[in-house]
């Protein structure tokens, strides 16, 4: 800046002025600078100003791997998101067999001013991570008496709502895919109490061997769940998935195994992730609104920073809705079922 003064004839003073869109500059004096800013190939150093600020404009992202395209698009909308407030986003990858919760703690090793944590899950023995003397929003089943914002959705609800789509198409023999075997995904849990909670409502008894645990929720377990499923013996005529990995992967292993999806077995997922409107056939899947979301949770961050304060804790709800499309098609009058 130095450089640009000297060149231009003013002070620094005047330089950072023009610079910074000053607007009591003569057009004169505005056209001197800029014309030693191009000379001299002079460029704003962004990261010293908001240094100097007190913030780097840069948040953190936590989730647990970019592979799973239900995360990679959570990034891609957080990252637009961010960048529409004039903010930078730094990505961390949880899931590498330490405890998620202490991404928290690694990311703020680096010059970013909040988080926005997005873990597999939330044990309640991660409370005492959470509180922390920087702004953070969790995404995810909340903990109670938390200090922390979260955002999430009412997965028993949205489950339900699959699980009462096929029942309302005449499916009656509906197995849940993705439940977790060691119990701590509290996720899963919530959508299998949504799925039971449907059975119930329509008369349907629930039987345990049409419930699949899996350790992951990747393509490879919903193909194997499936799998499991047909071997067994056991009737199914639709699936609900935990998410959209899981039922491409079980829509996938029935049509090798000569089922056909929906004639012989309907399949609904979670997540909408762009994947599903392209499946063949295409996945009728739940939507939260992952645009929203992000939304929300850089708008939460950001206004914790923006007022120099920490939110009061607080559980904010996203809306979810069923996307229908052809992997849940009714049942036709010819076809029987058992319960």
């Amino acid at each position: 800046m130095s450089d640009v003064a000297a060149v231009a004839g003013v002070s620094k003073k005047t330089v950072s002025n023009v610079l910074s869109g000053y607007e009591h500059v003569s057009a004169r004096t505005h056209d001197r600078v800029m014309a030693a800013v191009d000379e001299l190939g002079y460029e704003l150093n962004v990261s010293a100003r908001n240094f100097r600020a007190g913030r780097s404009k840069v948040i953190g992202l936590a989730v647990p791997e970019l592979r799973q395209a239900y995360f990679a698009e959570l990034a891609d909308a957080v990252i637009r998101a961010a960048g529409a407030v004039g903010y930078t986003v730094l990505i961390e990858q949880t899931a590498s067999g330490v405890r998620e919760a202490d991404a928290i703690t690694r990311m703020r090793e680096h010059s970013i001013d909040g988080i926005i944590y997005s873990p597999l899950t939330v044990r309640s023995s991660d409370a005492s991570a959470l509180e922390v003397k920087f702004p953070l929003v969790v995404l995810g089943e909340p903990i109670p008496d938390s200090p922390v914002t979260f955002i999430t959705m009412s997965n028993a609800d949205a489950l339900h709502d699959a699980t009462a789509h096929l029942l309302g198409a005449g499916r009656r023999s509906i197995a849940f895919i993705g439940s977790d075997p060691s119990g701590p995904v509290r996720t899963a849990q919530e959508r299998l109490r949504g799925y039971r909670e449907a059975l119930a409502e329509h008369g349907v008894a629930f039987r345990q061997e049409r419930v699949v645990p899996t350790a992951l929720w990747h393509r490879a377990e919903g193909a194997a769940a499936a799998r499991a499923l047909l071997g067994s013996g056991v009737e199914v005529d639709g699936i609900v998935c935990c998410n959209d990995a899981l039922a491409l992967g079980a829509m996938s292993a029935l049509q090798l195994a000569g089922r056909t999806v929906p004639d012989d077995v309907a399949v609904v997922g979670f997540d909408d992730i762009e994947e599903s409107a392209f499946a063949t056939p295409a996945l009728t899947t739940v939507s939260a609104d992952l645009d929203r979301v992000a939304a929300t949770a850089v708008g939460v961050l950001v206004e914790q920073l923006e007022a120099g304060t920490a939110a009061a804790p607080a559980v904010l709800r996203s809306p979810h809705a069923l996307v229908v499309r052809a992997s849940s098609a009714p049942v036709t009058v010819e076809r029987t079922v058992s319960a």
